[in-house]
């Protein structure tokens, strides 16, 4: 029974691996979609991310003389972290073999890891937008990732765990309780995750202007498959974000431990919360203006204030 419980488990984490992977542009492709929608135009279709990876993948790399091998191997690093962030985050089962490896200490070094290359392979051509690309992401990151871990802080003293999969199991599988704390805590989260994944108000990812461009200033020298594989990884990123905050704020749904039956329910019940995820963040998008780059620390400086309110509402009023 051991045996047979360890092989589904693992073919479960398998389908994970790949749903994610495969998904991950459809989500982004959704939420083009939606914000077309909202500005009255017809929009690129669903599909059109898998044609833009199809279309890059087939064309030749162009690499600028004095690049280094950091430079040619970041778009894997970078793809790769972003994989096993989006695959260890549980989404459908809380038991599955690679779910005790998502703790949310763990997950913020994975994505700290990913920003670092992505980073200094933007600094390595020696560009002028290269590098400003990258002063302006570590300014983004050395707010934002205080207040993540804030927001991860209040979850975790509430189920004694650093652990997504314990985290989940507790605010889903036991008696409902409503959380203060944690209503400042996702608030905070959604800030954060605007400006994580270089979205409106912090970042417009279709702009090439020099004065508000963060993320695609950092990957303007690469092209061919090095540019798939850095978009894709954008890509997964947002779906690990957003995977994240089901699992903090929305879980249920989950299967619990032990509860294969329940995976049908869960899988139907990830891609109702993904569809409302995307048409939520477009949704902002539509509403919320880009602002100054200067005005950013004020943005994420709200957001970590708000998680640390959170975090004392738990500790003052036990809630």
């Amino acid at each position: 029974m051991e045996n047979t419980n360890l092989t589904l488990g693992i073919l479960l984490q398998l389908c994970q691996l790949l749903l994610v992977v495969l998904m991950a542009p459809l989500l982004m492709g959704w939420v083009n979609q939606c914000r077309a929608w909202l500005q009255n135009r017809s929009g690129p279709g669903l599909l059109q991310p898998y044609c833009t990876l199809r279309k890059l993948f087939h064309k030749d790399a162009v690499l600028a003389h004095d690049a280094s091998p950091l430079f040619r191997m970041t778009p894997y690093i970078v793809f790769g972290c972003m994989w096993l962030a989006a695959a260890i985050i549980p989404i459908i089962a809380v038991d599955l073999p690679f779910s005790p490896a998502a703790d949310v200490i763990a997950l913020v070094g994975i994505f700290a890891l990913a920003r670092v290359f992505i980073a200094l392979a933007a600094m390595d051509i020696g560009t002028a937008f290269g590098t400003l690309g990258a002063r302006r992401e570590m300014l983004v990151s050395f707010l934002a990732e205080p207040a993540l871990l804030m927001v991860f802080f209040t979850s975790s003293l509430i189920s004694h765990s650093t652990q997504l999969p314990h985290i989940v199991e507790t605010f889903a599988h036991h008696e409902f309780v409503l959380y203060p704390s944690l209503a400042f805590a996702s608030v905070a989260f959604v800030m954060i995750l605007l400006a994580e994944n270089a979205r409106i108000p912090v970042d417009n990812p279709s702009t090439h202007l020099e004065l508000t461009m963060i993320h695609e200033a950092m990957i303007l020298e690469y092209s061919a498959r090095h540019l798939a594989l850095v978009e894709w990884a954008s890509s997964l990123k947002l779906l690990a974000y957003i995977s994240i905050g089901i699992a903090l704020f929305l879980p249920q749904g989950i299967a619990g431990v032990g509860n294969w039956n329940a995976l049908p329910l869960a899988v139907a019940a990830l891609l109702l919360k993904l569809v409302a995820a995307g048409a939520g963040l477009a949704l902002l998008e539509a509403l919320i203006a880009k602002m100054r780059i200067f005005r950013v620390p004020e943005f994420l400086g709200t957001a970590f204030l708000l998680a640390v309110l959170g975090l004392l509402i738990h500790f003052l009023l036990g809630a």
